[in-house]
């Protein structure tokens, strides 16, 4: 599946793309919005590892990790996207003033 392999790229990059942002930050609502949208992408690079790992080997040991990882991925991009939209409206009120 290359199209999975390019979507795990893609969200692990996305992911070190927001760290680096997070860590030039200077404000703190913003840093909390770019942490929520590295965590969405660091779920979504755990979760198509899952999946991936579910279309290369049929194991029972790889179904039940490969389930382990997309549940924590799931988790992780749906407490990233709550914290996203809890954070958007601070950090655009906090880029407003600046």
């Amino acid at each position: 599946m290359p199209i999975l392999v390019l979507l795990i790229v893609l969200s692990f990059v996305f992911y070190i793309f927001y760290k680096i942002k997070y860590v030039r930050s200077k404000r703190p609502a913003e840093r909390k919005w770019l942490s929520a949208k590295s965590s969405i992408a660091l779920g979504l690079f755990v979760a198509l590892f899952g999946i991936n790992q579910l279309f290369l080997f049929q194991t029972t040991v790889t179904y039940i990790v490969g389930v382990i990882f997309i549940v924590i991925g799931s988790l992780s991009v749906w407490g990233g996207i709550k914290a996203y939209k809890f954070y958007l409206p601070q950090a655009a009120k906090e880029a407003q003033e600046n």
